[in-house]
C-alpha cells in the first residue's frame, strides 16, 4: 500500500544514511531506486487507464467477491475522483502499483563471481552481504549485478546493499522490513515454501479475474538461477523497473577461462615445437 515502513525499518535497523529527503517532482516516488543508501525502496508506480475500463475486476466464477485493481471508481459515483484528459479528449482513469524492491540475493550472483578481495560472501541462509571492512571500492560488482542493486557510497567508495539483516537473521528473528510491514505484504521463511504460497496467490488472483498477476524471481531456471527475493507483479517486469530476463553475467566465465586454458596449452606446445625443432 505504500506506506514505506519496510524503508525506515530497514535504514533505522541498519543505520543507513538518509535520502530521499525530496520528491522528484515526476511521483510521489522519494527515494528513486536501490541504492547504497536505499537498501529498501518502495516504487509508485502511476499507470493511465482509459475511462470504462473496469476500477474492479468481477471474479470468474466461484465464490471469490470483486478485487479492486486499484482503479479510480466511474465517473458520477458519491466521492468519484476527477478523470484527467490526456490531451486526446479521452477521458482517462489512473491506478497505483505499489512495489517493494530489495536485493533478489540471487543463486548465481555475478557480484559475488567478480568481488576481487572477497568481501562479498554467502552466508549460512544463502543471503549474499558484503563485508565493509573488507570492500576496497574497485567497483567490480556494481557494474556486475543485472539488476543494479548495488552501489559504491561517495563518502568512502565501499559498495553497500541488503544484507538481509544478517545479524538479525543469526539471531532467529526476521528481517526488519518483513517485522515492520503491516499487511504482510512483505514475507520471510522457507524459501519452497514461500514458493507454494506465491503460487497461491496467483491463482486466487487468475481466479478472481486479475490474469496479468505473475511472479518474478521465482523460477529456479532463469538467467540467475532464482532469486533469494522474488515478488508479485501486475504488470510486465519493466513496468516495475526490473529486467525481463535478468541473467547473471559472470555465466560465460567458466567457458571463458577453459577456453583461455586451452589457447595457452595450445600456444606453449607451438612453442615447444618451434623450440625442438630449431634445437636440431
Amino acid at each position: 500500500m505504500g506506506c514505506k515502513a519496510c524503508e525506515v525499518a530497514c535504514k533505522e535497523w541498519n543505520a543507513i544514511p538518509e535520502d530521499g529527503l525530496t520528491f522528484t517532482g515526476m511521483s510521489y516516488d522519494n527515494s528513486e531506486h536501490l541504492g547504497a543508501s536505499t537498501w529498501r525502496h518502495v516504487a509508485f508506480i502511476e499507470q493511465q487507464r482509459p475511462m470504462g475500463a473496469p476500477s474492479v475486476a468481477p471474479a470468474a466464477g466461484g465464490s471469490a467477491g470483486p478485487v479492486n485493481l486499484g482503479m479510480p471508481a466511474m465517473p458520477g459515483g458519491a466521492g468519484a475522483p476527477a478523470a484527467a484528459d490526456d490531451g486526446s479528449g479521452d477521458r482517462t482513469g489512473m491506478r497505483w502499483l505499489m512495489a517493494s524492491d530489495v536485493c533478489k540475493h540471487c543463486t548465481h550472483a555475478a557480484c559475488l563471481d567478480v568481488c576481487p578481495t572477497g568481501a562479498l560472501f554467502r552466508t549460512e541462509f544463502g543471503t549474499v552481504v558484503v563485508q565493509e571492512d573488507v570492500c576496497n571500492g574497485c567497483g567490480y560488482c556494481v557494474s556486475a549485478c543485472p539488476y543494479g542493486v548495488i552501489e559504491t557510497r561517495k563518502d568512502d567508495g565501499r559498495a553497500w546493499k541488503c544484507t538481509m539483516c544478517y545479524d538479525r537473521l543469526g539471531a532467529g528473528q526476521e528481517p526488519a522490513c518483513a517485522k515492520a510491514c503491516p499487511t504482510d505484504s512483505i514475507q520471510f521463511g522457507d524459501l519452497d515454501e514461500l514458493r507454494v504460497r506465491a503460487q497461491a496467490r496467483v491463482e486466487q488472483l487468475h481466479e478472481a479475474g486479475v490474469p496479468e498477476a505473475r511472479l518474478y524471481g521465482a523460477d529456479p531456471n532463469d538467467g540467475v538461477g532464482g532469486d533469494g527475493a522474488f515478488f508479485l507483479l501486475l504488470d510486465e517486469p519493466e513496468v516495475y523497473g526490473l529486467p525481463p530476463d535478468p541473467v547473471v553475467t559472470t555465466r560465460d566465465l567458466p567457458v571463458m577461462w577453459r577456453n583461455a586454458a586451452l589457447a595457452a596449452g595450445a600456444l606453449l606446445t607451438g612453442l615447444a615445437v618451434t623450440f625442438l625443432g630449431r634445437k636440431r
